[in-house]
């Protein structure tokens, strides 16, 4: 199945060169991939995956080894942001 991958900020340096300057990409997943699987190719410091949102709704740290995703969803993940 085909999902929506975006990745904000400084986190967009961990996707192929030919997809950062939008941050977004298709990703075609299986129906058993938790968040954590879908990430993994992708070496993200887990320090850095900060907020996880699956179609905006907000997925806990401790429900992303399990949580999957359906068809046409949108995984965005953004790193820990500071500002003033």
């Amino acid at each position: 199945m085909r999902i929506t991958f975006k990745l904000f900020a400084s986190l967009g340096d961990y996707l192929p060169p030919e997809i950062r300057p939008g941050n977004v990409m298709t990703l075609d997943v299986g129906p058993t991939d938790s968040i954590a699987t879908i990430i993994a190719p992708f070496h993200l410091p887990p320090h850095l995956v900060h907020i996880v949102l699956v179609n905006g709704t907000f997925i806990a740290p401790e429900d992303r080894a399990t949580r999957t995703l359906q068809e046409g969803d949108a995984l965005a993940i953004w790193p820990p942001i500071a500002g003033g």
